[in-house]
């Protein structure tokens, strides 16, 4: 089932699209938060879960995972374990759900638009050249890493003891 192939003007097949993904992720973000609860009533896990090293994990992905969670959507495969890890991990909702919107919109203009006419390009490049796909890859990996390391830094030291204490 190809969007491509839909008779409907583009801007509708967006929308459908659209409405697919916000019901799928936001879902899947819902399971994650009714699993959180659910766990919780477990005396070993609740102990793990309010412990300082759990505590800094989470509100590490609270405050970065936004991000993670709108570029999921331009990955195969990977948008469900993000948005339940958004879930089980207690993102806030208004953080997850602004990069819901974002990654939403983007994952329904691509699917909209050139549908999977993107990925057979990757897949084509691949076979054509799979060590230049790979190494544009592992680049664009690294320039993830380094700017989620690089917003790392740009933190001050009074906010480092902030959330040290904090926990």
């Amino acid at each position: 089932m190809n969007p491509l192939d839909w008779s409907f003007p583009i801007a509708v097949t967006w929308l459908i699209m659209f409405g697919i993904i916000i019901c799928r992720a936001g879902g899947t973000f819902l399971l994650g938060r009714l699993a959180r609860k659910g766990i919780r009533r477990f005396d070993r896990i609740e102990k793990i879960m309010s412990g300082s090293k759990y505590r800094r994990a989470e509100d590490t992905i609270d405050r970065f995972g936004a991000p993670v969670v709108a570029l999921s959507f331009l990955t195969v495969g990977l948008q469900t374990v993000v948005n339940l890890a958004a879930g089980t991990t207690g993102m806030r909702y208004r953080r997850y759900v602004p990069a819901l919107a974002v990654g939403g919109s983007l994952w329904a203009l691509i699917y909209s638009t050139v549908g999977f006419l993107g990925f057979k390009a990757v897949a084509k490049a691949y076979q054509a050249e799979p060590g230049l796909t790979v190494g544009l890859a592992l680049v664009f990996v690294v320039a993830i890493i380094g700017l989620v390391i690089g917003l790392r830094k740009d933190r001050t030291p009074a906010e480092e003891e902030a959330s040290a204490s904090a926990n």
